[in-house]
């Protein structure tokens, strides 16, 4: 028996062979494609893994951003209302001095002006921090990240200090009251209605943002090589890096998606400022005439020195550190989260990924 299944083995050595190696190719085929499917799957887990590191990192990101915009705001309101003052006005004019018209005269323009400086600021400030926090967000995500290539880091917390500290600028040299102080050309004999008072708003704004010489990004950041210098206090490697990351806000303010939230967010702050103001010009009690439906603008006209106070005492609905409507709409715009995101994503990406 032995010897016929020997000779059958020598009759069909060659097909054994092809098989074996078939087998044996198959088999370790199958390894090579376990170990590539095994690869492929390490890798999407790994990517899966630092893609949701990097999205919780966003979002916390973006929370800090609308808790840093939260404490910005009281001393945004106290610089305003110290360069516009209109308490001690208020307080003149109850001692009845001889000159009240030139005393309603200034406080008219002085309420107005520092209403509409209220709401140009806070865009602004929620906008640039937008820009700032996210710059800084992308570039600590690569300091935190496995597999970085080099030990110097990219915004280390001194640098991180001396930089944000450049929001002084909006709150002091680059402060809006002197440009829109010579825009309230409304005549005290005047009674508006809420129609008339959007209408006003508009024309300052146009004057205000057509009618300068300067873009509104030089309010918010300086941007003379000097002022870049001085605010980063020298020429040392911790002062190169604040000017980098100076130099790389200037360019993100330039840039047409910024001008573009900005005028979104201005927009959304005037609409929100008139519906504030609009509960003041409701009609009377019992008037049914058509003219006075409660979503007429022109329903009710109120003289301008009952809208003065209305106007001056919105600085504190404007710049109020607590969440209300109107700050809430800014830091909730869908515009500005899209913003946000795609400024971190910039800067959340290695060098290398992004040529």
């Amino acid at each position: 028996m032995f010897s016929s299944v020997w000779n059958f083995i020598k009759r069909h050595k060659r097909k054994f062979i092809f098989t074996g190696a078939v087998v044996g190719g198959v088999y370790f085929l199958g390894k090579y494609a376990q170990k590539k499917i095994r690869d492929i799957q390490e890798k999407e887990a790994t990517e899966y893994i630092a893609q949701a590191r990097r999205q919780f990192h966003f979002e916390s990101n973006q929370r800090t951003c609308n808790m840093t915009v939260l404490s910005m705001l009281p001393p945004l309101k106290e610089a305003i209302i110290s360069q516009l003052n209109s308490e001690s006005l208020t307080a003149l004019l109850k001692t009845k001095p001889a000159n009240k018209l030139e005393i309603w005269e200034d406080l008219k323009i002085i309420s107005f002006t520092r209403t509409i400086v209220g709401v140009y600021s806070t865009c602004m400030l929620v906008v640039l921090l937008r820009v700032q926090l996210n710059i800084i967000g992308g570039y600590l995500y690569l300091d935190n990240s496995v597999g970085k290539n080099t030990m110097t880091p990219l915004a280390p917390p001194d640098v991180q200090q001396q930089y944000l500290s450049s929001i002084q600028h909006l709150l002091g040299d680059g402060r809006m009251d002197t440009l829109t102080h010579k825009h309230t050309p409304m005549s005290l004999k005047q009674s508006l209605s809420l129609l008339e008072v959007e209408q006003q708003l508009s024309w300052i704004r146009a004057e205000v943002e057509a009618g300068s010489e300067r873009p509104l990004s030089w309010y918010m950041l300086a941007d003379d090589e000097n002022a870049l210098a001085d605010q980063a206090c020298g020429l040392t490697e911790q002062d190169t890096l604040t000017i980098r990351l100076l130099n790389e806000t200037r360019d993100m303010l330039d840039s047409p998606d910024f001008t573009t939230v900005l005028n979104a967010c201005l927009n959304r702050g005037f609409s929100r400022l008139l519906d504030n103001l609009a509960e003041f010009f409701r009609p009377p009690l019992g008037d049914a005439s058509p003219s006075s439906a409660p979503d007429s603008l022109s329903a009710v006209s109120l003289p301008l020195a009952k809208i003065i106070p209305i106007v001056n005492g919105q600085i504190n609905t404007i710049c109020s550190e607590t969440p209300s409507h109107f700050v809430q709409d800014l830091l909730m715009n869908d515009q500005v989260k899209e913003f946000a995101a795609n400024v971190y994503e910039t800067f959340s990406t290695p060098q290398e990924l992004q040529k």
